[in-house]
């Protein structure tokens, strides 16, 4: 059994800022019950002794929204507690992750995270002029000065964290800048998501959405910039080059969505509704509820629902590809909607540009890194 990953939405989609771009608020519009309010501390309770009892060798909980601070404090001060009372016949080592906008964070925050040894994840676009086009209050004012904010807080109480960019129409023109800001932000580990279009909607077609060929020009400039920190041996962490290293080392990517196929994940709603994905936390896809069903019994839902075997079907064109081995297909989100036959990938034509220029550079950092006996 792989170790228990859980993904926990303590104040469901709720959130204190109003991004233009948010997939979770598109998401809980295409929902029966868009909000589920606050998780209960009986709700909590249940969902420690279930993962305590289930999990094997490790377990990890990670908070995640809308904005999981908006469930307070005192509700993350009792999840801890109840995790450290519990009965750990297993040995089960447990970490624990949050996904935050920063907006909200203090030092109270900030010295809790430190205790419990918190990994943080910091939503962060970039320079100011990036990060607050898109990335607003509830007044509609940038958010960019509350977020940097934040990291220094971060940072002043060695918190570990991360920055987790959001790759968009206006991000896409400004790769390197946003790379060099996060460098000269001494910010070393950095993350990049595609910016998603709303669920059932055509792709392309909003002010902020990324397309094949912005997405494409966005990895190339980003790859320049890393390539050449890689030679001057001043690697900075980026998840994505990181992950198709270990690809390249035989190992395992350990982000879902180079790995070919859905895995095993558990997202749980503050009521205790479990989804097979945070990109599915949709009616059609509940499994069911922690109150009333055990992971065992969920987990034969999933099979059910065939939503694992329906992603491991990649397609046609994919099979003569000469990238295939380092793109796998991509995201099953990105391959939307899903036929017998298999979807080709919205952002295909990108990985192929991408590779094409990149590859001989990728396997002198490979050769490098091999060289040094390092790890990946």
């Amino acid at each position: 059994m792989p170790p228990l990953n859980l993904l926990i939405k303590p104040a469901s989609g709720s959130c204190n800022m109003r991004c233009r771009y948010c997939f979770y608020t598109d998401e809980a519009q295409k929902r029966e019950v868009g909000s589920y309010g606050r998780m209960s501390r009986e709700t909590a309770e249940i969902l420690v002794d279930r993962a305590m009892e289930y999990g094997d060798r490790e377990c990890t909980f990670a908070f995640q929204g809308g904005e999981p601070t908006l469930a307070g404090l005192d509700f993350f001060r009792d999840f801890t507690d109840l995790v450290s009372s519990h009965k750990n016949p297993k040995k089960l080592r447990v970490h624990y992750a949050l996904q935050t906008n920063g907006y909200r964070l203090d030092e109270e925050w900030a010295r809790f995270f430190r205790e419990h040894r918190f990994l943080v994840g910091i939503s962060l676009d970039g320079p100011r002029e990036i990060h607050d086009r898109y990335r607003l209050d509830a007044g509609g004012k940038g958010t960019w000065n509350r977020v940097m904010a934040s990291v220094r807080l971060l940072e002043k109480y060695q918190v570990e964290y991360n920055a987790l960019a959001v790759v968009t129409a206006a991000s896409a023109r400004n790769a390197q800048k946003i790379y060099n800001f996060f460098k000269k932000n001494r910010i070393g580990y950095q993350q990049y998501i595609e910016c998603l279009d709303p669920i059932g909607e055509t792709p392309g077609e909003q002010e902020y959405s990324l397309t094949p060929k912005r997405y494409e020009e966005f990895l190339k400039n980003l790859f320049d910039a890393w390539y050449l920190d890689q030679k001057a041996g001043h690697p900075v962490y980026n998840r994505y080059f990181e992950n198709l290293l270990m690809i390249m080392a035989g190992q395992g990517p350990e982000s879902c969505s180079m790995r070919g196929v859905c895995g095993v994940q558990w997202v749980a709603e503050a009521d205790g509704s479990i989804y097979p994905c945070d990109f599915y936390a949709l009616d059609a896809w509940r499994l069911g509820n922690i109150r009333e069903q055990t992971f065992e019994e969920m987990d034969k839902k999933r099979e059910e629902l065939g939503f694992i075997q329906k992603s491991a079907v990649p397609a046609p064109q994919c099979r003569d590809c000469a990238w295939y081995g380092l793109c796998r297909g991509g995201c099953r989100r990105h391959r939307e909607p899903l036929t017998p036959e298999g979807s080709l990938n919205y952002f295909c034509s990108a990985y192929q540009g991408f590779f094409a220029y990149a590859w001989p550079r990728l396997q002198e950092v490979y050769r490098l890194r091999m060289g040094e006996n390092r790890r990946f």
